[in-house]
């Protein structure tokens, strides 16, 4: 089993800055955020390895920034110029034995 507390939420305004963490109860090979906004299917933001090999989507590649401490079990994703349609409630994940685990989600709305 795997628990994942997230934090770091928020509204900020356009072009404004974010850093969402996200604790595991263990270390974990695989970690990640995806997001969902309404409507719309939960999409992969960045995800991240043990060694440090990161992926991030497209659309997130020139503005987040997906870091973790390995001593801490956290991961960390580094929002910046956030824009209106990065808005959704963002997830972290884990992959554990074949396994997808998931946090609770925290909002992220980007307003003026």
């Amino acid at each position: 089993q795997v628990q994942l507390v997230e934090s770091g939420g928020g509204l900020v305004q356009p072009g404004g800055s974010l850093r969402l963490s996200c604790a595991a109860s263990r270390n974990i090979f695989s970690m990640g955020w995806y997001r969902q906004a309404p409507g719309k299917q939960r999409e992969l933001v960045a995800t991240i390895t043990s060694g440090g090999t990161t992926h991030s989507a497209d659309s997130v590649k020139d503005r987040f920034t997906i870091s973790r401490d390995n001593t801490k079990n956290t991961v960390y994703l580094q929002m910046n110029s956030l824009k209106p349609e990065d808005t959704a409630v963002y997830y972290c994940n884990a992959v554990l034995m074949f396994t997808n685990y998931w946090g609770q989600g925290t909002q992220v709305t980007v307003s003026s």
